[in-house]
């Protein structure tokens, strides 16, 4: 939770169209990374490498192939059950 006054101010000015949603301190069902990591981790389990750059060069083309892969991404979006609509006006 942001304490910051400024941050109010910003959200009371802009209700037009900032919603403002509590969600719990930890929340990892929530968090379409998480499923982000999941696919990362899952695609990594038959590599073994011997330095760190070659981690950092697999990890970047795994993620490279999840992102021109919309519908994984859609889905990790999904199974959190949040949405990315434009929320309607009362």
């Amino acid at each position: 939770m942001h304490l910051a006054g400024q941050l109010a101010d910003f959200a009371a000015e802009h209700t037009d169209w900032l919603r403002i949603v509590q969600l719990p301190t930890y929340a990892p069902e929530l968090n379409p990374a998480e499923g982000v990591w999941s696919l990362l981790r899952r695609s990594l389990t038959h590599f073994a490498v011997t330095d760190l750059p070659g981690l950092a060069r697999i990890i970047k083309r795994k993620l490279k192939k999840i992102q021109y892969r919309p519908h994984l991404l859609t889905g990790c979006l999904t199974q959190t059950g949040l949405t990315l609509d434009t929320p309607t006006k009362p």
